[in-house]
This record gives structure tokens, sequence and C-alpha cells, in this order.
């Protein structure tokens, strides 16, 4: 029997442009039919570009289209919320880029309305979906490294580290900017995900870049979102976690998470600058023997590869997607994950305003 498409809309066309709309098409069950821009005729030429039928400049207009089903928030995390909002209580099933949102209290407000229109709500935490964090799972399962002792994660990376690249929203720490939400919040989740949940946390936030020029006038303005981050947690098994995060480090070493345990240790990392996904090995030892890289197993192994990286893991999140669909129930990555994220970012804005550990009520 041929399960039927599911039509979705496209609401933010900088990475909706570049991974949504292609990630969509490439998917046997999803037909974009919808694209969103704040400008109209912006809307109509994206939409013309990548053969959609229809293109709406208000959030309402996109909901109101019998054609969509379901609708991929791909914006700014300043308008999530009330993006995210009108798409659940239009009954639409609701893909959300990360950030959440703003804060943990808007995160559980659009987590409220996904249950209560008993929609499939799902974040893009897509590292869930790379085969060697997949694997690395399955081991840490499996009790490789045994009681750990030790987690170290650096995602260091240079995506900013050029001040005369253009101020906009993500230089504003009220509009959502910095390297917390863009790259933390997937740190947050993965950690959940891999490790179990946190007991407390401190941290240090750092504006290494305090001005960048305006794209308009060319004038220099204030930066004050944070690009670089160093934050302690403590599991609730009482696991250290030390991690370190920079969006503007020259020839930094890319995205690094160890595992250090009684029995043996895991590290998986990627060194790459240029793509964030692929490039992922997975090494391990046992009893404190050389490192041996392991082979990835077929059956995690992406189906195609893409030029973007982020193609391939986009796609298993839509796999995902409209598995939760298909099945009336949102499953992990869901909202409630996006929940924890924002959370817990949150609460590191908490530690470092207040220079002390800050308890997670879990």
């Amino acid at each position: 029997m041929t399960q039927a498409s599911i039509g979705v809309a496209v609401v933010g066309t900088g990475f909706g442009q570049k991974i949504h709309i292609p990630g969509f098409k490439a998917h046997h069950r999803t037909d974009v039919v919808a694209v969103y821009h704040r400008d109209l005729h912006q809307a109509q030429t994206i939409a013309e570009r990548h053969g959609i039928p229809h293109a709406c400049n208000t959030i309402e207009d996109i909901v109101a289209l019998p054609d969509v089903q379901a609708v991929s928030v791909a914006t700014p995390p300043f308008a999530h919320h009330v993006m995210a909002a009108a798409v659940l209580k239009a009954g639409k099933h609701l893909l959300l880029e990360k950030p959440t949102a703003l804060n943990v209290q808007e995160a559980k407000e659009l987590h409220a309305l996904a249950q209560q229109h008993q929609v499939a709500a799902v974040m893009d935490f897509e590292f869930r979906f790379i085969p060697a964090w997949q694997r690395l799972a399955e081991l840490l399962n499996e009790d490789y490294v045994g009681q750990k002792r030790l987690i170290k994660i650096d995602w260091i990376a240079g995506s900013r580290a050029n001040p005369e690249r253009a101020w906009n929203w993500y230089a504003r720490k009220e509009q959502g900017g910095g390297a917390l939400g863009s790259i933390g919040s997937h740190m947050f989740d993965y950690v959940d995900w891999l490790f179990g949940p946190v007991k407390r946390l401190s941290a240090n936030l750092s504006t290494t870049i305090t001005q960048r020029p305006d794209p308009v006038s060319g004038n220099h303005k204030p930066v004050d979102s944070d690009d670089t981050c160093s934050i302690s947690l403590e599991l609730v098994d009482g696991t250290p976690v030390q991690v370190t995060l920079s969006a503007v480090a020259l020839a930094g070493r890319g995205h690094w998470v160890e595992v250090y345990g009684e029995k043996g240790t895991l590290v998986l990392g990627n060194a790459s600058h240029k793509d964030y996904i692929h490039g992922f090995t997975l090494s391990g030892s046992k009893a404190g023997e050389p490192l041996v890289k392991f082979d990835i197993p077929e059956r995690l192994e992406f189906p195609k590869l893409y030029d973007d990286g982020r193609l391939a893991p986009f796609i298993r999140v839509v796999d995902h997607w409209v598995a939760c669909i298909d099945q009336q129930q949102s499953l992990a990555p869901s909202l409630k994950e996006g929940v924890y994220s924002q959370l817990l970012m949150d609460l590191t804005h908490q530690a470092h305003h207040h220079q002390t550990w800050i308890n997670v009520s879990n």
C-alpha cells in the first residue's frame, strides 16, 4: 500500500533554502507545497526557483493553506515562539530548528500546545542521526567504558572568527544569538541523550569580538552575544563533564567528545572546518591500550551522501518526523527534549551571571 505524501511548508529561507527545501524534496514522503518569507516578492522568487506552488508572507497565510499538513520553522530563534505557536494552534505538525525558543517558558508553552493539539512536534537535533554518533550510543549502552570518570567536549570552530563578518541577529543576546544557542543547544541535547540528565552546572560566557560592521551602513555596531563558552556540568550519576565551545577559534580543533571510564575510553571527533557533519571518526581503547578506530556498521551508514553533509542527517530527521506523524506521537528528539535543552541554556546564562553553580530541577 502506497503511503500518502505529506504537504510541507518551509518557514525561513536561509537554512530553509540550503537544507530544508532540498531535504524535503529528496524524501519520498514529503512534498514542499508552500514557502514563507516576510517579503512576498522574495517568497514568490524562492517559490519559483524551487517549483513550490504557494508563496506567503505571513504565518497565518501558511497555516490556512489546505495543502499544508506540516510546517518546518527554520527562522532565527526570536521568531520561533510566535511562528511555532501559530503552526501548532492550527493543528499542523511541526519540525522546529534549534534553539527551541528564547527561554524555557516559551519552550514549555510550545510543548503544551503540541500536546493539546495532538500533533507531531520534533526538534532538528541532527547529531542523534549521524552514524558515528549512533555507534557511540550503542557502545555506551553496551558498557564499553564502564563507570564514567570524565567526559570532555570540545566544539572549537572558526565560523565567526572574522571580525568583519556582518552584524545581524546572531550578535544580539536578546534575539537568541551566540554560540550557546547555536551549538550549545545541540550539546545539551546530546549530553542528555548519551550520558543522562544534569544535576548542576557552572559557566563562563565570553564575547571576544565586541563589534561588527552593519551590512547597510558599514558602521560598527556592538555585539553582546557570547562567542566562547566554558561550561562545567555534573551529571545526576556524578560524572563530571567539561565543555568548551567557540565560534571564533582560527584553526580550531573541531568537534570532539571524549569519554573516559573505568574499563575504557571512547573518542568521537571531526576536525573538518568546512563540514561539521561529514568526517566524524570513532575510536576506542580498552584498559589503557592505544586507541583503535572503529568501523561504522553498514546498517548505520547513510544510504546516500550529499555535497553538503548536513543534508543526509536532516533527511533522517525527516524520516523520524514522518514516522511520528504516522504513529500520531512525538518521539525523541521532540519538543520535550527541546524544553530540556532550553532549560540548560537558560541556567547556563544564570550561572554565568551569578558566577556560581546552579542546580538543575529535572
